[in-house]
């Protein structure tokens, strides 16, 4: 089920999408809300918005601009020319009133289509990482991950089956929450260990699978001690 929250100042419009919404399974009409300061309770709970961008109260596009974690955006409009700056906030489209109920469910597809790379992308999360480096992408399996050094800002990732460490453009606090909080912890600003890695551990000093020892921060012992110590 897709959970929808539309939002337009136009009561006519928004009567239009809730006949529209209903004619197709696996549609949830949220709430119908006539501004986005009345949607904004329903706002977490929202799979994708459907929202107008000419509004007296807030401008639709800056609205979706001001959400930290936008949910998917169909944008509807009378204005041709929002186009292109739709799809600049990564819009799943941008549907032209007045609109077909035809046109509607293409929109529909199309978000279906979004969500299910999403979902798929949010299912793998922890397995991989993903790096853009100054020449191509990579692609690193978590599984493979010894041990993460940083340099300002980047690092080094320290890998099975290779004599150098992959090199990224990356911060240390950025990479942290990318990692399973289960399988990896920072133990110095500087170093970030795969726990199933670790064969010797002492208050100052860490000893990994193939001996690469590695300092204990003193801000970080309290915590890695307790990790250690729980395994």
């Amino acid at each position: 089920m897709i959970r929808i929250l539309a939002i337009d100042d136009e009561p006519l419009a928004l009567q239009l999408l809730e006949i529209y919404i209903k004619k197709i399974p696996g549609l949830q009409l949220l709430a119908a809300c006539a501004s986005p300061r009345e949607a904004q309770p329903w706002l977490e709970q929202a799979d994708a918005l459907l929202v107008d961008i000419n509004m007296p109260d807030i401008n639709g596009m800056d609205f979706v601009r001001s959400l930290e974690h936008p949910p998917l955006v169909i944008f509807t409009t009378a204005y041709s020319e929002y186009a292109v700056e739709g799809f600049r906030v990564n819009a799943v489209d941008y549907l032209l009133k007045p609109f077909s109920f035809n046109e509607f469910l293409d929109s529909v597809k199309k978000l279906e289509d979004r969500l299910s790379m999403k979902r798929a992308l949010d299912e793998s999360k922890g397995n991989f990482l993903s790096f853009n480096t100054a020449n191509h992408g990579i692609r690193i399996e978590t599984q493979r991950i010894r041990y993460i050094e940083g340099m300002g800002e980047y690092l080094k990732i320290h890998l099975d089956g290779e004599d150098a460490p992959a090199i990224v453009f990356y911060r240390m606090k950025n990479i942290l929450d990318e990692l399973p909080q289960d399988r990896f912890l920072r133990i110095h600003r500087s170093y970030i260990i795969a726990l199933d890695r670790v064969r010797e551990a002492r208050r100052n000093e860490v000893t990994l699978d193939d001996k690469t020892r590695l300092p204990v921060g003193e801000s970080y012992r309290e915590s890695y001690w307790k990790m250690i110590s729980s395994d």
